[in-house]
């Protein structure tokens, strides 16, 4: 409450009186009352000293040291470093070759001092709504923005107990590359020291059956290498006091090389001041424990709080220590199945805001796979690092035994997830939504505990049916013009769902680079983009995915589409699907047999009060962007015309046959992105749109839309939008009106 204060309004400090007057009240000890004003003052005191005031502007010249928190991508080198006065930046850096790139991938830079020049710039806004934001990734992690570096030079190496711990993390990370399998280098890498680099397609699996969190170090995790360490120094014949104060020692250089993740830090916080009080001989229940941690850790990084991972942690956590008397009497089956049914139930709320979508099948893979990872994975990771330095031949022999196993584990987890009906995607509910969801999870717990079950029942479908229904709760049919870049998605939702048509996909022009150079992890506009606003929305069915013409920047994404979003068919242009832009989708449709067709003018269906018409392409000879499919939307007086990257020729065409029945539209999306080929001075003339909208990227190397083609709607006063500019794009149509709103407009919305 105090860190929401600091980053949000001074006057949610005044809730803080309320909680401490509760705590008075109660009677609760003087360590707890005292942590809450002190958390109150030092709010204050970041609210007046930090907050309000305007931080200083950097120096042409200064000096920045790297924190543990970065990686190499490409031939970018970004990550967290902090300035001599103790900020915190974001920092890009461009490798300048080959040779430069195998340096820093070769050497923890952690502690680094550069002399650096170069300048701060604003995040790129996220695309929609639902996209991921970078400003407010910024925010939770505490930086004040992103410092490209134009040139630096190294100033010195600096030791810290952070530094080299950071840098012997660094050395285990190499050195479970060199040692282990491919195969399993991943889940090593993941389970010992916090590192994850996973397979898309296998996180994508694990995603679904709802056990990602596996290969994070959480707190049971940490307990129980604690739990081992301990019993080990006891069998070696250490006395028990001195066996607490070693872990004590070495169970936070244990949190630095576990990669610190705010799990982790919970844990392994949690532990150190229960053994450390009770080695005083001064009790602590381990609720008072877990709240001690949480505002400690809120007051050392405020921005903490914004983070999904510390959300769910302490949320999880709260959920098991204050249910414990769910668990009481049971069985060991039905205390399993209890304790994953009620981390997965308290969470549940937190995970649709800020993901869309709920794993159903976690409820049951949990009870199955925590163990398996806990108990027998986790602990033969551990003895196959400690093999790998004992003797090379017996790790090998310990590979060969455990590699085959753990791949026929993969291979069941991939055909676990590749069932039905795995994901409840609704789509992010409201805020009031989220609280309703709240306050109905903790009434089924008190029924849960009181065994009431149909209570239980009741009170968690009722508002989880609320979420599910009211994406589709709508009577106005709305077009959205994606922001997707230098490339065309426009997504169109009639009335209550009845149907949902998707008009490209996007995707990235890309070109040939030298291998040192490409990306790791390349950008995906249909998986990182167009996905999470589907997603978002709640559009689980998609009934035709529209390709107006096989040119990447339309159909590169609809493959990472299709891979997540159910599709009905697919339409293209006649005479594209031998174009290799086409061959990865039509690989996807043919793997999950959706029905792909060629259109043509004269195919039109209506559904309700609204019409469809395509009025190109003529023939079946595909020949480049003047056979785009044509799309003629007409809902009552309300006419709108998407024309993909029609050109000149194609545009004539359109004025030859259908003249008449263009005239003095209402919307019109652009011809190829607002290129001088395209918007005619004939076809603006003839279709006087009362809103053009341009979808095209920022700072483009095509420089669209064209200084011409814009001026040509100037000098009518017809007005224009631009993705570029304006982000994504809503119009939404009413009985008798219409209004289009920005991303700016949706995200104050």
């Amino acid at each position: 409450m105090a860190s929401l204060a600091a980053h949000k309004s001074a006057w949610l400090l005044a809730s803080l009186l309320i909680v401490a007057t509760w705590l008075t009240l109660k009677g609760e000890t003087f360590i707890i009352s005292a942590l809450v004003v002190g958390a109150g003052l030092l709010s204050f005191f970041f609210i007046t000293t930090i907050r309000l005031t305007e931080p200083s502007p950097l120096p042409s010249t200064f000096q920045l040291t790297w924190t543990s928190d970065y990686k190499i991508n490409g031939q970018h080198l970004s990550g967290f470093a902090r300035t001599e006065t103790g900020e915190k930046l974001y920092v890009m850096y461009t490798l300048s070759s080959e040779l430069e790139k195998h340096f820093f991938e070769a050497t923890s830079i952690t502690g680094f001092t550069y002399v650096v020049q170069g300048e701060l710039v604003a995040p790129n806004p996220p695309a929609h709504t639902y996209a991921f934001s970078f400003e407010k990734y910024l925010v939770s992690k505490g930086a004040r923005g992103i410092f490209e570096v134009k040139s630096w030079r190294l100033m010195s190496k600096k030791k810290t107990i952070s530094s080299v711990l950071s840098k012997y993390r660094f050395h285990l990370k190499k050195h479970i590359e060199t040692s282990f399998p491919p195969s399993l280098i991943a889940e090593a890498q993941a389970l010992l020291i916090g590192l994850r680099d996973m397979d898309d397609d296998l996180q994508r699996a694990y995603q679904k059956l709802g056990i990602t969190h596996l290969f994070a170090i959480s707190g049971l995790h940490v307990a129980l290498v604690s739990w081992l360490f301990y019993e080990g120094l006891l069998r070696w014949g250490i006395r028990k006091e001195m066996a607490i104060i070693i872990l004590l020692i070495l169970l936070p250089v244990y949190g630095v090389l576990a990669g610190g993740a705010p799990s982790v830090i919970r844990a392994v916080s949690i532990v150190e001041l229960i053994m450390l009080l009770r080695f005083t001989r001064w009790d602590i229940s381990v609720d008072d424990a877990l709240a001690i941690s949480f505002i400690s850790f809120v007051l050392l990084e405020p921005g903490v709080i914004f983070q999904i991972g510390f959300q769910l942690s302490y949320l999880a956590t709260a959920s098991l220590i204050y249910s414990r008397g769910i668990f009481q009497d049971r069985n060991w089956l039905h205390k399993s199945f209890l304790i994953t049914f009620v981390c997965q139930l308290l969470v549940y709320p937190l995970l649709l805001y800020y993901f869309y979508e709920l794993s159903i099948s976690s409820f049951l893979a949990n009870i199955i796979f925590v163990p398996l990872f806990s108990f027998i994975i986790l602990p033969i990771n551990f003895l196959m690092l400690i093999a790998t330095f004992l003797s090379m031949p017996l790790a090998k022999l310990v590979f060969n035994v455990y590699e085959p196993m753990r791949n026929w584990l993969t291979e069941a987890i991939l055909f676990l997830q590749a069932l039905p009906l795995q994901l409840w995607s609704p789509g992010k509910p409201a805020f009031w939504l989220v609280c309703i969801a709240f306050v109905s999870v903790l009434f089924s717990l008190y029924f849960l505990e009181a065994k009431h079950y149909c209570k239980v029942a009741i009170v968690l479908l009722i508002p989880a049916f609320c979420i599910h229904l009211a994406p589709i709760l709508y009577k106005e049919t709305k077009i959205t013009f994606l922001n997707v870049g230098q490339g065309d998605c426009t997504i169109i939702e009639l009335p209550f769902r009845r149907a949902v048509y998707v008009v490209d996909a996007g995707g990235v022009l890309r070109f040939r680079q030298e291998p040192w150079k490409v990306s790791n992890s390349p950008y995906e506009v249909g998986r990182q983009v167009v996905v999470p606003f589907l997603k978002g929305k709640g559009i689980r069915e998609v009934d035709i995915l529209i390709l107006t013409h096989p040119d990447a920047d339309h159909v590169e994404g609809a493959e990472e589409v299709l891979e997540e979003i159910t599709m009905r068919e697919i339409h293209v242009t006649p005479g594209s699907l031998n174009t290799p832009a086409m061959q990865d989708l039509l690989a996807e449709a043919t793997k999950q047999k959706v029905p792909v067709k060629e259109k043509m003018e004269g195919t039109s269906w209506h559904v309700g009060s609204t019409s469809f018409h395509y009025l190109s392409p003529r023939d079946t000879h595909y020949e480049g962007n003047d056979d785009s499919i044509v799309l003629f939307i007409q809902q009552q007086s309300f006419h709108a015309l998407l024309t993909g990257d029609l050109e000149e020729a194609g545009e004539r065409q359109l004025i030859k046959l259908y003249g008449q029945q263009l005239a003095n539209i209402t919307l019109l999306k652009a011809g190829h992105h607002g290129s001088k080929t395209s918007s005619i001075e004939p076809f603006v003339e003839l279709l006087q749109p009362s809103l053009t909208v341009f979808s095209a990227g920022r700072n483009n190397r095509y420089q669209h839309p064209h200084d011409i083609v814009v001026e040509r709607f100037k000098k009518r006063r017809l007005a224009t939008k631009t993705t570029s500019i304006d982000g994504t794009i809503e119009v939404t149509i009413y009985r008798d009106k219409w209004i289009v709103r920005t991303e700016k407009d949706l995200v104050r919305n």
